[in-house]
């Protein structure tokens, strides 16, 4: 009789230094027993081959991974993993960065580690949209002129033919692109790569940032933090946007320079920006960010489905587990070298 995989499920208690971050994320992030076998009757062939053990943070942690095939986490004790995990095959992250867990030369040899790349795409291509209207319409100032009671008639126009920077083109931005094209936007894609794709109108490499930079009325930012894009939009680059462009990051924050962006925005270079990631998270109260104006400032909300992301989550965990008990390749691989 073959032997069931073990599969150890990690939860986080939230925490203001690590993830999740507040009551609310721990609620939406956790894969408790319930949403487990919730999902597992849509994968009855999976779920007659595996048992699983939930447990919080690191308690018990090595105990469950002494027999361990597979782990489902957010971050991970990284230490001597082939001594504490000697069966471990498989780690999935149940986020899309894995900035976190770099460099990954913890990573022992022959264990895959995958990501939760494409449950982002609907949520984070909505919530893009808006920012990128809201941008148009003049939100982020309407706003500011609330709070200072400032009746101030700031007209706009259709959106069509205005042109988007859309830097990083993966499931997420792709769902970005797909709506601004649908509204008449012309889309610029800028990857690593440069590669042509349905949704852009026009694909350039980060080499050409440079030149695209000056063409975008909205520079939307959803590229994974690597060593290559951090401090990528530098106060150099923000230098270049067309006068009064719109700018949203709902990547990472360090890969924009954000006292340079105030500075843009105090001067009226830039005409507004929303902004859903910060450094550290969550924002300090102390922080400038919080009264800037012509800024709207997101909690971090901008792609993870409130009520679904743990189902989402599953789905890929348990199509992969199909994967990894019939010898196929896992989906949702990551480069371990360009650490994404």
């Amino acid at each position: 009789m073959t032997s069931m995989y073990q599969v150890h499920i990690k939860n986080n208690h939230y925490r203001h230094d690590t993830f999740p971050n507040t009551a609310e994320g721990e609620e939406v992030f956790t894969i408790t027993q319930e949403r487990f076998d919730a999902a597992a009757k849509a994968h009855p062939d999976v779920s007659a081959e595996i048992e699983v053990s939930i447990d919080w943070d690191t308690e018990n942690f090595n105990a469950h991974m002494a027999t361990a095939d597979a782990l489902v986490t957010w971050d991970l004790p990284t230490e001597n993993l082939t001594e504490v995990a000697p069966r471990l095959k498989w780690i999935h992250i149940i986020g899309a960065g894995v900035e976190h867990l770099t460099p990954m030369d913890w990573l022992p040899d022959g264990v895959i580690l995958t990501n939760n790349k494409g449950v982002h795409a609907a949520k984070g291509g909505e919530f893009g949209i808006m920012s990128i209207l809201m941008l148009h319409n003049h939100m982020p100032k309407i706003m500011t002129n609330q709070i200072r009671a400032c009746y101030d008639s700031l007209y706009s126009t259709p959106i069509a033919g205005k042109a988007l920077v859309l830097i990083g083109t993966g499931s997420i931005g792709r769902a970005v692109a797909k709506h601004a094209q649908s509204l008449g936007i012309y889309v610029i894609g800028v990857s690593r790569h440069g590669n042509m794709l349905p949704e852009l109108d026009e694909s350039v490499p980060v080499e050409e940032l440079d030149r695209v930079l000056p063409r975008g009325d909205f520079v939307f930012v959803v590229t994974p933090l690597t060593p290559e894009t951090e401090n990528l939009l530098d106060a150099r680059r923000l230098r270049l946007l067309k006068p009064g462009a719109g700018l949203v990051n709902i990547g990472r924050a360090a890969v924009v320079d954000y006292a340079a962006l105030v500075e843009g925005l105090n001067s009226g270079a830039i005409g507004g920006a929303v902004l859903d990631v910060f450094d550290p998270e969550p924002l300090p109260s102390e922080s400038v960010l919080w009264s800037q104006p012509n800024l709207v400032i997101t909690p971090h909300v901008s792609a993870d489905d409130g009520n679904a992301y743990v189902s989402l989550t599953l789905d890929v965990f348990f199509n992969n587990m199909r994967r990894l008990l019939r010898g196929a390749v896992l989906e949702n691989q990551v480069n371990t070298a360009l650490g994404y």
